[in-house]
């Protein structure tokens, strides 16, 4: 390991200490190592701004930050166990590559607010990822609820229930992940401050330019308060596992339907075979294996959110325990953001069988609208409900599931669905979502 930053003469490193602190933190950063450079070229433009760094040393700095992007980008620098962890790679790079010079790029921060930052940026990143994905698949399902319509039942308690339809099916799950998309954009709104400047949460003796570092890093505002920036660790990555979680409980129910929809008892689904698996023993099967996992997805973000949560029974000020909510983070949304993206595909290339749907709709499952239509003709609504639950098969005789589905005027329901408000709103998030583009 290279030297340690905040190593003291007369003091014996003891190694199994070092295994133990350093944990897998070095291998953690090169999640946030990119995100740690640009931060680190906007603290160096700032100490020039203020004359802390002349102008060769920081065009020097600039140089060497932007040539390490690139030695990691291909792979030419590796963030290893030579290094403490990200932070004092930047640091060692820059000192061997210019010396004095290089150790200049610390004044004035600390490793505190660097990770602070780094890891903000990392999660704007992730946020708008986690938007667009949800516009993603928001945009296909309403494309799929303009489809022909097909009748299938809608069910309660697992029970056949009232008729529905696949065009309600996708509607519904479309206005979920529109929601899901405007609540991780309101959370990336939320985290939008930069800390950088804070230094270990008390602010340092120097006219700092965080107005430009703010500006730089493209973030909205600063976070004001040294204190708060680190009060708000822990905090705030909860907050973007909860708007990523909240996209994974749909997916859950989602996944739920097509495990249920799949099986020999219903059929009312059939799935792409690059979306199942054979069985190791049976030649007769193939398993919906990739909804099932879409399904037990969930678990991974809830667990990440419970274990980052676990460590914030902390006083203020900065606390080493929250080292540990780094492997949380990144598992819970590399997990999350992988199992979303298989979705939009799976959406698009699903099948409904229609014969299937339309022979599972049985006569009681018009009693609702027998009920409902006496009501209308000012029979007192329990009187018609009790007439209909005592002649519940008689109350079909007669009717389809298309004149059931035209019948449902409801503002919502299947003759009025709206899904020209679920585009607009659609739109409306477009247009002010931040841009996401992944990396190449």
């Amino acid at each position: 390991m290279s030297d340690l930053l905040w190593q003291k003469d007369g003091v014996q490193v003891d190694a199994r200490i070092m295994r133990f602190m350093a944990g897998e933190d070095v291998v953690l950063d090169r999640e946030f190592f990119l995100c740690d450079i640009r931060a680190s070229k906007a603290h160096v433009e700032g100490l020039e701004r203020i004359g802390v760094v002349n102008t060769g040393d920081a065009a020097a700095m600039l140089s060497e930050l932007d040539v390490l992007a690139e030695d990691f980008r291909a792979g030419r620098f590796v963030l290893d166990a030579t290094y403490e962890d990200g932070h004092s790679a930047i640091e060692a790079r820059l000192t061997d590559r210019l010396g004095d010079a290089g150790r200049r790029v610390h004044t004035g921060r600390s490793r505190n607010d660097q990770v602070l930052v780094a890891t903000r940026l990392w999660l704007k990143d992730r946020l708008a990822e986690l938007a667009w994905t949800g516009i993603t698949i928001a945009d296909i399902c309403l494309d799929r609820a303009a489809e022909p319509s097909l009748p299938m039942p809608g069910y309660t308690h697992l029970q056949r229930a009232v008729v529905s339809s696949t065009a309600m099916w996708f509607a519904g799950f479309s206005e979920a992940f529109i929601d899901n998309a405007q609540r991780a954009h309101q959370t990336f709104d939320l985290l939008d401050a930069n800390p950088l400047g804070t230094a270990a949460g008390y602010g340092v003796n120097l006219p700092l330019d965080r107005e430009h570092t703010t500006q730089k890093l493209g973030f909205s505002r600063m976070q004001v308060s040294p204190i708060y920036a680190q009060l708000s660790r822990g905090k705030l990555e909860i907050a973007a596992l909860e708007a990523l979680g909240s996209a994974m409980l749909d997916l859950r129910r989602l996944a739920w339907d097509l495990s249920l929809f799949t099986t020999a008892e219903f059929n009312f689904v059939s799935l792409p075979s690059a979306y199942t698996t054979g069985s190791s023993i049976m030649p007769n099967k193939r398993n919906p294996d990739v909804v099932e996992l879409l399904r037990a997805s969930y678990a991974t973000v809830a667990a990440s959110r419970s274990e980052i949560e676990q460590l914030l029974s902390l006083p203020s000020g900065y606390q080493r325990d929250l080292q540990f909510s780094k492997a949380a983070l990144v598992r819970g949304f590399t997990h999350g953001l992988q199992a979303l993206s298989l979705l939009p595909d799976l959406l698009t290339r699903l099948a409904w069988n229609a014969p299937a749907m339309r022979a599972a709709i049985e006569p009681a499952m018009y009693a609702t609208d027998a009920a409902v239509e006496q009501a209308a003709k000012g029979v007192p609504f329990r009187e018609a409900y009790r007439v209909a639950a005592q002649a519940a098969a008689a109350a079909g005789q007669g009717r389809t599931p298309e004149q059931s589905l035209s019948a449902r005027t409801s503002p919502g329901g299947s003759a009025h669905p709206g899904l020209e408000v679920l585009h607009a709103r659609l739109k409306v998030l477009k247009d002010t979502l931040p841009q996401y583009r992944p990396p190449a």
